[in-house]
């Protein structure tokens, strides 16, 4: 009779439960982890390839250290599926990134092992050595505290600032490398190439190899270990290695390059490390998409693959074919290739979303004029500012919800130079399952009140093309904002010649009596469907206006709205708390013009995650919530 093998992650609830278990019994708790994430994520859609990439490092993490007790910090957080499961909600997983449900993120409100929200990458070392600073000024010495940085992460320039301070506060703190390569593209600069290298050292590799495994074989191993590499490694990578250590540089112990899939080994090493006092760097090698052949094989589709077979690898299209619908973004990418061919003047630039903005089609027909420039959206813009003073045309790609931690270059180094920057902001609005992190909700607002700059948002994919043809035309001395939501719009003949549009200037869609209803960007699509209910159901005469630009305002179609129209409905899929409802307002106040006026967008609160419809619904400016209110304003 064949022993059914007992399962071990079924019995997992918390850290403590994976303590009592034998070193010789992680690599089944790994295998077992994998393929729980493969079960769940292939049905429920998230994050796929980073979090199966740090399952063993996952698990002996939560094995050597006392979390919560220890802290641990993730970065970026779509690694941490297997932290969440392992943390007491694996029953729940299944809710990932649903409504309702458990977030896709580590979120500190969620869990006592999340002990930092992380959405935005490059974060983990500045607040690991706060709380690193904070555990040495309350005096607990015994608390460790660890970050992990990964997917990419390491080219943010913000990395670089922590480890400086780090180095010099001489903080007892472990920052963990997980060197997959990867962002969500391929690794750009010459960090990953350092990183390489290093890894690929044949000769350090080899020594430290053989200096390892003799230890293992005298008594005391941790204690010698710990001797030995505190008198030696500095030295033998010194001579081993073509150029000093980076890390060594900023004053980090650097250890490593290990295998990132050798549970029991990283166990080994995590211990002998947690005595060193002081800040130490220990470089782990690892596997995107690490245990499902499809993910390894193709590391940017299953970064975040949707719904997939897990038998086959197959992708299942949630688009339908027979409504042929492009992806904003991939109107952008098409666009700007278009463009590219006819204005030699054109160069792309993006901070490691190629592939997620389509700039990657640009990349791939002209990387002399297109820009990978890793996680650096500071760094992005000032480049485009420098490209900008010598006649260049930039085309600035940045999602709205990163573009925010570029904010002072924005005024520093565009506005105030009025440099004509050209900015496409991807994601404007509601995302979707990413939640707060991830939604663009205050582009709107944060870039109408910069002084310079215009801010356009066009409601449909032909007006998107013709803004950037617009906006590269050489004609505009100025920079401009071009926001644009997430998924695909409603007119699938988009690729039209282009038209020049008038900068300030918007539309009317549909004539009416008793009210106007005033959008912008997708906002519009949601409103051209609440007209035709409101007539045919309410009995409500609503003009729409497609207004296309927050700054500047078309003041003459205001005017004569205004005198039309007593009962005004601003719609727009941004922060309500200065966006363009109250540009709307601010203009009637500067003219002495009254009218009653009513605004939907986003609330002045956080939006959670969940389905797209569901959360425009929540907010109140899908179609349904534009009838309502133009109801509530008519009376009827």
């Amino acid at each position: 009779m064949v022993k059914v093998k007992e399962k071990l992650l079924e019995n997992i609830y918390s850290p403590a439960d994976l303590k009592k278990l034998q070193p010789a019994d992680l690599p089944d708790v790994c295998d077992e982890l994998r393929e729980f994430i493969i079960d769940v994520v292939s049905t429920n859609p998230g994050h796929f390839g980073a979090s199966l990439g740090v399952v063993e490092l996952t698990v002996a993490l939560h094995y050597v250290y006392n979390t919560p007790r220890d802290l641990l910090v993730w970065d970026v957080g779509h690694q941490a599926y297997g932290h969440k499961i392992l943390t007491g909600r694996r029953e729940n997983f299944h809710t990932n990134r649903k409504l309702k449900g458990i977030s896709g993120f580590p979120r500190r409100e969620e869990s006592e092992y999340d002990t930092f929200g992380v959405g935005h990458s490059s974060t983990s070392i500045s607040a690991a050595l706060g709380m690193a600073v904070a555990s040495n000024l309350k005096k607990e010495d015994d608390r460790k505290i660890v970050a992990v940085i990964g997917d990419g992460a390491m080219t943010g320039g913000m990395a670089f600032e922590a480890l400086n301070n780090a180095g010099a506060c001489k903080a007892n703190l472990l920052v963990i490398l997980n060197d997959n390569n990867m962002a969500i593209d391929p690794n750009s600069g010459v960090i990953g190439q350092y990183l390489l290298n290093i890894s690929k050292s044949h000769a350090y590799n080899k020594v430290k190899k053989e200096v390892w495994e003799g230890l293992g074989k005298l008594d005391g191993f941790g204690k010698t270990t710990r001797k030995f590499i505190q008198k030696n490694q500095h030295a033998l990578k010194n001579m081993l290695l073509r150029e000093n250590n980076l890390f060594e540089a900023f004053d980090f112990r650097y250890f490593g390059p290990i295998d990132g899939h050798d549970v029991e080994y990283l166990t080994e090493v995590l211990n002998d490390l947690k005595d060193i006092p002081g800040p130490k760097l220990l470089h782990v090698i690892t596997k995107k998409g690490k245990g499902f052949r499809q993910a390894e094989m193709d590391q940017i589709k299953f970064h975040s693959p949707g719904l997939f077979n897990k038998e086959t690898g197959e992708i299942y299209s949630s688009d339908c074919p027979s409504k042929k619908k492009h992806k904003f973004q991939n109107v952008f990418g098409e666009t700007l290739l278009e463009l590219a061919e006819q204005n030699e003047k054109i160069v792309g630039i993006t901070p490691a979303m190629p592939t997620g903005c389509s700039m990657n089609l640009m990349i791939e027909k002209m990387p002399h004029r297109a820009f990978d420039v890793g996680i650096a959206e500071q760094h992005a813009v000032t480049f485009a500012a420098g490209l900008a003073t010598q006649g260049m045309v930039p085309f600035c790609n940045i999602y709205s919800t990163f573009m925010q931690r570029a904010y002072d270059q924005i005024i520093h180094d565009v506005a105030i130079q009025n440099l004509p920057v050209i900015f496409c902001l991807d994601r404007g609005g509601l995302v979707g399952e990413d939640g707060p992190t991830h939604h663009g909700a205050f582009d709107i607002a944060y870039m109408r009140t910069v002084p310079n700059i215009i801010v356009a948002a066009p409601m449909d994919e032909v007006d998107l093309r013709n803004l950037m043809y617009t906006a590269q035309l050489g004609e505009l001395k100025q920079p401009i904002s071009i926001r644009y939501p997430r998924g695909s719009g409603n007119i699938s003949d988009w690729k039209k010649p282009f038209e020049k549009i008038g900068i300030g200037k918007g539309r009317q869609l549909s004539d009416g009596q008793d009210l106007a209803i005033l959008t912008i960007g997708k906002s519009g699509i949601f409103a051209q469907q609440a007209v035709k209910v409101l007539a045919e159901k309410e009995a409500i005469s609503a003009a729409h206006f497609d207004m296309r630009f927050v700054k500047p305002l078309d003041e003459e179609l205001l005017l004569k709205i205004l005198k039309k129209y007593r009962l005004i409905l601003t719609v727009e899929d941004g922060a309500i708390k200065g966006g363009f409802g109250s540009a709307v307002l601010e203009f009637m106040a500067e003219k002495g013009l009254s009218a009653h006026v009513r605004m939907l967008g986003i609330p002045d609160r956080f939006i959670e995650h969940g389905p797209s419809e569901d959360l425009y619904r929540i907010c109140g400016i899908d179609e349904e919530g534009i009838v309502q209110a133009a109801c509530e304003m008519s009376g009827k």
